[in-house]
């Protein structure tokens, strides 16, 4: 679409470049399946190498399930910014929110504006983006969260296996026969080499996820603040210049009424003039014409011998 840079169905491809690295994942674990038996639950003295594995697959399992959750929101968002710009292409004189929902993030932000435009507020984009930013920051918690501490989880394991397989060196040292405390030992290092290489695994798989996700949210921003650039900002907001071009407009238009005043004012003189000649000239006619009717009268009764009373 020429209105805004954005990548279609950007959040459906992580979505599916999800799916398909967690099916090389599970090819991979049936593949080395006799390995990570060996390393995982092969001669294991406690349960506390599968505790700790268990937490951080746990861990993983929160942090990609609550992404999932988030990319299927913006695709969703997706799919309304899209037929927003659509609607403004190919209706722009009418509302431009039909068929969407009102609840998403374009929806969201057309009527703020729309409503900072009616009690004639300016708007400022750059606080809207900013809102919005800090917004969706707030969603990306829990990964972003899972993402930092992840890698730690693995340090923790191994510091707590570590802590096993010197409990067993002691033994070792207080009988340097007991067999017990040396498999201790080894039980306790290779607890700790597998919960290192599951921190890491799923920390390096968890990373790609979250970048997926982090880069979904900015492709969504950007053109929500791009359609807002190009086609909201022009609705709704009042420039200084747009002000000072109609307001030079209007003086013009105020000139020329003005002039066609001026003109109607030297026709209304034109026409007094006129009216006074004629009313003049009616004043004349009329005293002419009362002089004739004396004399007419004067002769009539001089013509029939009447006296003047009668």
């Amino acid at each position: 679409m020429e209105s805004i840079q954005l990548r279609h169905n950007f959040s459906r491809d992580s979505l599916l470049r999800m799916l398909l690295l967690a099916a090389l994942v599970a090819g991979l674990g049936i593949w080395k399946f006799d390995l990570i038996h060996a390393v995982y639950f092969k001669d294991q003295l406690t349960q506390m190498g599968l505790v700790i594995n268990g937490a951080i697959l746990a861990l993983f399992a929160l942090g990609l399930l609550r992404t999932t959750v988030i990319l299927i929101g913006y695709m969703r968002e997706e799919s309304a910014l899209i037929e927003f710009a659509d609607n403004l292409d190919r209706r722009p004189d009418s509302d431009p929110l039909q068929a969407i929902d009102g609840d998403t993030m374009i929806a969201r932000r057309f009527a703020t504006m729309h409503r900072l435009h009616e009690s004639r507020t300016p708007i400022n984009q750059n606080a809207l983006a900013a809102t919005l930013v800090a917004s969706e920051s707030t969603r990306n918690g829990t990964p972003r969260y899972i993402n930092n501490i992840l890698i730690l989880t693995g340090v923790f394991g191994t510091i707590v296996s570590l802590s096993i397989a010197l409990l067993g060196a002691s033994e070792v040292l207080d009988n340097a026969v007991n067999a017990t405390g040396m498999n201790m030992v080894i039980h306790g290092m290779s607890t700790a080499l597998s919960t290192t290489i599951t921190a890491i695994v799923c920390y390096v798989l968890f990373g790609y996820v979250y970048q997926r996700l982090t880069d979904a949210q900015t492709n969504l921003i950007s053109g929500i603040e791009q359609i807002t650039t190009s086609h909201l900002i022009p609705r709704f907001h009042v420039q200084t210049d747009n002000v000072v071009y109609e307001f030079t407009g209007l003086l013009h238009s105020l000139q020329g009424l003005v002039d066609q005043l001026k003109q109607s004012q030297l026709g209304f003189e034109a026409t007094r003039g006129q009216l006074t000649n004629i009313i003049t000239q009616h004043r004349q006619k009329g005293d002419s014409l009362d002089k004739r009717l004396d004399t007419i009268a004067h002769q009539l009764r001089v013509g029939f011998r009447l006296r003047d009373d009668e």
